[in-house]
């Protein structure tokens, strides 16, 4: 998993940066044109395709994307940080356009009423996420639609999410929901507050070449939950579980909520799975409630860690 060796240098860089460099941080290269106010520079594109370079800082601002295609762009990975400031008590981006591509920003610090306080909030178009950073909050990534949504996260790095305890429903690292496909890759998951690392609601799905590292969470349930089903692969993930459990029956879950989706052929094979220091829990590797015949193939399966169990 060489991708991820770039993460803990981006989070290293990230605090040592100050407040939002110049007057004008925000330029959208296509026109040239510079802003002090991101919500200004989304607005500017319209119904356009265009790269808002961002300067590094940090910034109390957020956005709402309702039309356009847009690149959201730090100068350097891991030099732009947003933190705590949501559009519609929702996140720092809200992305409602034809399509966005967000590249080497660091999202830290959200909490909204409703427990759901995200880096990004995608609710239509396609969306990108490379090289980025979600930390501190109760949700990294959130959001959905009921069309065929692609969505792709690749090289980043999910620290300190999650949370079962500050609103009715739980809140987790990535939370996606669509009738497309959701792929995640090279990226990072480790210490989580509460909910699952990952949670999908989509009909085919990618994981692959992943770290999940829960010795440090508190509170955290499964490393993978896929509550109505799903086709695809989930291969080559590192799985560590922690000692701090609020669930540690399993790893990953098929269809634990309906069979909205086939999950018939769904890919589980060359995956490491271990116990952390102190975990006391024996948990299933894949917990499987569809009763479909999963491609099963094969995965290292540490001592105290059980294997395929039917539900």
């Amino acid at each position: 998993m060489a991708g991820t060796r770039i993460l803990p240098l981006l989070l290293a860089i990230g605090p040592l940066l100050g407040a939002a460099a110049g007057p004008a941080p925000f330029t959208v290269v296509e026109t040239g044109r510079r802003f002090a106010d991101l919500q200004a520079a989304v607005s500017s594109v319209r119904m356009g395709t265009a790269t808002i370079l961002i300067a590094p800082g940090t910034y109390r601002q957020c956005a709402v994307q309702s039309r356009g295609r847009i690149t959201y762009k730090a100068v350097t990975p891991g030099s732009v940080i947003f933190e705590r400031a949501v559009c519609e008590d929702k996140a720092a981006l809200v992305l409602r356009g034809a399509a966005a591509t967000v590249d080497g920003l660091v999202f830290r610090g959200y909490r909204v009423s409703d427990g759901n306080g995200a880096g990004i909030r995608s609710e239509t178009g396609d969306l990108v996420v490379v090289r980025s950073s979600f930390l501190d909050s109760q949700e990294g990534i959130a959001g959905g639609q009921p069309a065929a949504q692609r969505i792709v996260v690749d090289q980043s790095d999910f620290a300190g999410l999650g949370q079962c305890d500050e609103a009715p429903n739980c809140s987790h690292s990535i939370y996606l929901g669509n009738r497309g496909e959701v792929t995640v890759t090279r990226s990072r998951f480790s210490r989580g507050t509460g909910g699952h690392y990952i949670k999908l609601r989509a009909p085919r799905v990618t994981i692959t070449d992943n770290r999940f590292d829960d010795r440090a969470g508190a509170k955290t349930n499964y490393m993978i939950d896929l509550p109505e089903g799903a086709t695809g692969t989930i291969a080559r993930n590192l799985f560590v579980q922690g000692p701090r459990k609020e669930n540690g029956s399993a790893m990953i879950v098929v269809g634990a909520e309906a069979k909205t989706y086939r999950s018939a052929g769904l890919r589980i094979e060359g995956n490491e799975a271990m116990l952390g220091a102190g975990a006391s829990s024996r948990p299933a590797f894949v917990v499987d409630f569809s009763h479909e015949r999963l491609a099963l193939g094969r995965n290292r399966v540490g001592s105290g860690v059980r294997g395929f169990e039917l539900r």
